[in-house]
């Protein structure tokens, strides 16, 4: 197929979307502020500062995908005068407003904490006040990888909890869930309506970032179907194309939503190499309108972020069933630089070389627990 898929952004997702697509002969093209960007070894880059720049990157390509959700809305409503975006607007506006996605959620029954909406500081005490405390405070709009937001552990933060969020205009006040573990679910869609879901992916973090991924999740086989079923809701309500993302809080009362990504998602990253085909193969198959493939796990694996600092390449690669991706970035506190997959023949020796890599990581990560799956 020789078709071109413009992609919003230029970040690590578009790399390794165009990276999957080149096998296809598919191209890509990207809109993004810094033509330096990781995709840009990938593919045209159209700065979103040139002037008529929206216009040279509507004229790039065929079809349009994004890769991350804060993609500019006034954007997509230009471009879909004139071509086809996958996922669709409603998804995009929807997962970049907490509020209206709680209300998606509550309308498909996919359960979800308790939540109240909160624009002044005397909606927040009321929230307080019904909601009990603690509360996970967060901005509606903006906000990733632990970033805008306060968790409210009593009641004399509540005027601090305003000041560093009551800025950022409207608010969601969520009951803090207990939880077990936080897993994910990966699926994607195709235009004639096929679907298709990955394993359960078990989630860890370090300092509020993704720190690695299980897959699949260990003691899932209850809860995939569930996690199906919530994704699928989703996915068909939309009418949705492509690859979706949901997050998931495992808890006594099941499973509840966190947040949905309407993209590829890091903890998708293992299936590189660690399904039949990955989340960015199938994101590019169904956004060109072809076959899916299959999602199968080849066999366990562990994705581990490379945080704010490069380890050796060669101590990563000396361990048994590593796969290194770098993303072309600089370093810098906190920010994701590349990513490891570890698939070794005999899923016991996981534990042991997750052991082994924190061992070699420039930012200590916490990979001793059982990695058995």
């Amino acid at each position: 197929m020789d078709k071109t898929i413009g992609i919003f952004g230029g970040g690590q997702l578009g790399r390794m979307m165009a990276q999957a697509a080149l096998p296809l002969n598919i191209q890509c093209t990207f809109f993004e502020a810094n033509t330096d960007c990781p995709s840009a070894a990938m593919g045209q880059v159209i700065s979103t500062k040139a002037e008529n720049g929206l216009q040279q990157f509507i004229e790039s390509a065929d079809v349009f995908s994004l890769e991350f959700e804060n993609t500019p809305l006034a954007d997509v409503d230009v471009l879909t005068k004139h071509k086809d975006l996958h996922p669709p607007r409603q998804a995009l506006a929807i997962a970049q407003h907490r509020l209206s996605e709680k209300a998606l959620f509550d309308q498909l029954e996919i359960p979800v904490a308790p939540y109240k909406a909160v624009n002044s500081l005397d909606s927040l005490k009321a929230a307080v006040a019904d909601l009990g405390l603690p509360i996970v405070l967060k901005t509606s709009r903006g906000g990733y990888d632990g970033k805008g937001q306060f968790v409210l552990r009593s009641a004399d933060q509540i005027d601090q909890a305003w000041a560093e969020l009551g800025p950022a205009g409207e608010l969601i006040a969520e009951s803090f869930v207990t939880f077990s573990r936080e897993v994910s679910i990966i699926a994607v869609r195709g235009q004639n309506g096929d679907v298709k879901t990955w394993p359960l992916a078990e989630n860890h973090h370090h300092n509020g970032i993704l720190s690695h991924s299980i897959v699949p999740a260990p003691n899932s086989a209850d809860l995939q179907p569930v996690a199906q079923d919530y994704i699928t809701r989703l996915l068909n309500h939309l009418n949705y194309v492509g690859v979706l993302t949901l997050e998931l809080f495992v808890t006594d009362k099941g499973l509840y939503a966190n947040e949905m990504a309407p993209r590829v998602h890091n903890s998708g990253h293992w299936s590189i190499e660690g399904a039949v085909c990955s989340q960015f193969e199938n994101h590019i198959r169904a956004v060109a309108g072809l076959p899916l493939g299959s999602t199968e796990v080849v066999r366990p694996t562990v994705m581990v972020n490379i945080i704010g600092k490069h380890p050796k390449s060669e101590d990563v690669l000396a361990l048994n069933g590593a796969h290194l991706h770098l993303y072309n970035k600089t370093e810098r506190t906190g920010r994701k630089i590349g990513h490891i997959t570890l698939m070794p023949n005999d899923s016991a020796e996981l534990t042991s070389l997750c052991r082994q890599l924190a061992k070699i990581l420039p930012e200590p990560l916490a990979l001793t627990q059982d990695m058995s799956i």
